[in-house]
């Protein structure tokens, strides 16, 4: 009787700290952003959307601010259910799931209201993590069109915050591509967003800095350390700046209006956040973007519709995969779109694992934001998520690969 005592009371025991450790946040030692290998409790997880959406991003300076189309695109539907996502939606961290094909939205999921869905909604500015990067890429072929820039190739050498350093004198293709050198002079340890201490004796992220402050410390009198691919955040931030000082800032922001509400039609207005120790005389912008999700999707829509009509924009974005690298990378994990993807054009994800020749183009972003285009086939997958926690692999690559 007594074993039986003692038995009950050590399930009763165990039975009240799992519910416990299902309603304890965790922080993460007061990082902001959940690390990609945890596995966070629903708690957590609704702490850090609230961070995403109210903190972080949101706190930085704003480089500009571009306002809602007069005349946004409006999409068509014809959806359809699919139980799997469904199940995703309600399971997963995912916050969003759009599937577009033939001019129209086919699959539409948010998160339930009884998950993420008082926070999250179609009105919601989120943030784009590395996606931005590609919509980066997206406004330099703009940049290039208009005659701005002389074309991929164009070496950068009239940029005086460049002199005497690695950057100086490179194409754009080498930048863009991520074939610049610069690998060791990031942190081994989180090579896309810290600087190495033991060759720039600094502990800030990449984000933190403005480009004319990390030229003047982390590089200057840096050379360039052969030609492998090195993924980092500082190369689209200084791409985007460099345009700014081609053209000036307000005819950068000008670009952006034209590009953004005229082109692309966006429904709600577009954060562009600028580094954190921006201020009036030393400001840079960084390649992160705040928008909603119909206006991502709204954004890839605009890429597939250059490419498919075959304006000097989507030229561009074909020279990209002509001119496209292998990554040096561990590709072992295929169910994440960064490590899923073999090769690399332009800040953009290329070669999905089974779609070699296909015109796939693949942008991924930190905690599970994605936007997979099939040129070929006119079909976009977006998700957006708290944590990548979701399959990625059957919800967008498998549907991608199969096609219609």
């Amino acid at each position: 009787m007594k074993k039986i005592i003692i038995v009950i009371f050590s399930l009763v025991f165990l039975s009240n700290n799992v519910v416990a450790n299902d309603f304890k946040i965790n922080t993460y030692g007061g990082r902001s952003e959940i690390p990609e290998d945890a596995n966070p409790n629903e708690e957590t997880l609704k702490y850090f959307l609230n961070k995403y959406l109210k903190g972080n991003w949101n706190n930085n300076p704003k480089y500009t601010n571009i306002k809602a189309s007069e005349n946004p695109y409006k999409f068509e539907s014809n959806l359809r259910e699919d139980k799997y996502v469904k199940k995703q939606m309600q399971k997963t961290a995912l916050l969003s799931y759009l599937l577009y094909e033939d001019g129209k939205i086919v699959i539409d999921e948010i998160s339930p209201k009884d998950k993420f869905g008082k926070a999250f909604t179609n009105e919601s500015k989120y943030h784009s993590q590395s996606v931005g990067k590609s919509f980066a890429s997206y406004i330099l072929g703009h940049a290039i069109c208009k005659g701005y820039i002389d074309g991929i190739d164009a070496k950068i050498n009239d940029w005086p915050i460049l002199e005497n350093t690695l950057y100086y004198n490179q194409k754009v293709i080498d930048l863009i591509n991520m074939k610049a050198g610069d690998g060791k002079y990031f942190s081994p340890k989180d090579r896309a967003n810290r600087f190495d201490v033991t060759m720039s004796l600094s502990r800030y992220s990449v984000t933190n800095r403005t480009i004319p402050s990390v030229m003047l410390r982390e590089f200057k009198g840096s050379k360039k350390s052969g030609s492998k691919w090195a993924y980092n955040n500082l190369l689209p931030h200084l791409i985007l700046n460099y345009i700014i000082f081609k053209i000036g800032e307000d005819d950068f922001k000008d670009l952006l209006n034209e590009i953004f509400r005229e082109k692309v039609g966006i429904e709600h207005n577009v954060t562009l956040v600028a580094s954190e120790e921006s201020g009036v005389n030393n400001k840079s912008t960084t390649s992160t973007f705040l928008t909603t999700r119909y206006d991502y999707l709204r954004i890839a829509r605009a890429m597939l519709e250059d490419w498919q009509n075959d304006t000097c924009e989507g030229k561009y974005l074909k020279s990209l995969f002509e001119r496209k690298v292998k990554k040096n990378f561990d590709y072992r994990n295929k169910n994440l779109a960064f490590t899923n993807t073999k090769s690399y054009g332009g800040f953009f994800h290329l070669e999905p694992s089974g779609m070699k020749k296909r015109h796939i183009f693949v942008m991924d972003g930190y905690g599970g934001q994605t936007l997979t285009i099939d040129f070929d086939r006119k079909r976009i997958v977006t998700t957006m998520a708290v944590h990548r926690n979701f399959n990625w692999k059957k919800i967008a690559h498998s549907v991608i690969k199969k096609g219609k």
